[in-house]
């Protein structure tokens, strides 16, 4: 007897879903050109042009530019955490970016920067260059201070860090 009833509510409910189905099908949409408008307003593909989210409003703030990168080195609030990787300049005095992953890339641009201090677990090539363009490249260990630009340059000369590429 319980079979039964099962196999009767079953059909019941089956019944009621192919009504619904038949009843919304038979109803049409109720107005066409709502439908062309929403098809014509959906947004295009995202395609990743790899700039720094929000470049403009962390330049205007802090005086530093943002330009590309790979996702994982960005700024990150100096003293949030162990492990940042931290650029000292004479303009902004400390800058630190967190770094994820086995190797990241950001390319940017702080003012008078004279020392950094590399991040946990990371290897860190710097690129800097001086008002006459020229380039100076320096290798940050983990975890440990280097002298660059204005510090290890001969004339005393300010420079500009350009590039931050790391790597385990």
């Amino acid at each position: 007897m319980n079979l039964a009833r099962r196999i009767i509510a079953t059909g019941a409910v089956a019944a009621a879903c192919v009504v619904t189905v038949i009843a919304t099908g038979l109803a049409g949409p109720r107005d066409a050109s709502a439908v062309a408008s929403v098809a014509g307003e959906q947004p295009g593909y995202a395609v990743e042009d790899f700039n720094y989210p929000q470049a403009d409003k962390i330049k205007e703030e802090q005086g530093i530019v943002l330009k590309r990168g790979d996702g994982h080195i960005t700024l990150a609030t100096c003293g949030s955490r162990t492990g940042l990787l931290e650029v000292y300049t004479h303009a902004n005095r400390l800058v630190c970016f967190s770094v994820t992953g086995t190797s990241g890339y950001l390319s940017l641009e702080i003012p008078s920067v004279y020392g950094m201090k590399g991040a946990a677990g990371v290897d860190t090539d710097v690129t800097l260059r001086a008002p006459d363009e020229t380039v100076q490249e320096v290798t940050v260990p983990e975890n440990s201070f280097e002298p660059v630009g204005a510090s290890i340059d001969p004339s005393g000369r300010s420079h500009i860090l350009v590039e931050i590429r790391t790597s385990a």
